[in-house]
């Protein structure tokens, strides 16, 4: 069975208890890697300068204590960021345990307006879930 490195475990830990509780479930069923959880004022200003994120300190739901955002990445087979098929997926099944298991509504980086189409983004943020509430 998959487990989390120490490494994503501390970025899962910094997260609101919905999120922490989804991905523990996640993980049991498919292997993946936390990238990030709580952002830091100079972490999140880095973050729009490289263009990894549209918006700067303190508009990214990654900047509460704890955070309503995570970045998180299926990683079995190793990751391949361009791979959308499979990001796609792995997406499906994440707002799929947190809806149906946990009555949590998620927003994902690859489908901004939650309406199915994943081509019609013009900002892609593949490996981003946050709370809608």
């Amino acid at each position: 069975m998959p487990r989390y490195s120490q490494r994503s475990r501390s970025h899962l830990e910094t997260c609101d208890q919905r999120l922490q509780d989804i991905l523990n479930y996640v993980i049991e069923h498919w292997d993946c890697t936390i990238l990030i959880g709580h952002r830091t004022e100079e972490a999140q200003n880095e973050a729009y300068r490289a263009g990894r994120s549209k918006v700067q300190y303190p508009n990214s739901k990654h900047n509460s204590k704890p955070s309503r955002a995570i970045d998180v990445v299926p990683c079995n087979g190793g990751i391949d960021w361009q791979d959308l098929r499979k990001m796609t997926y792995f997406a499906g099944f994440v707002k799929g345990v947190a809806l149906s298991k946990f009555g949590v509504t998620l927003r994902w980086g690859g489908d901004w307006d939650s309406d199915g189409q994943v081509l019609d983004n013009s900002f892609n943020d593949l490996p981003h879930f946050e709370l809608v509430d």
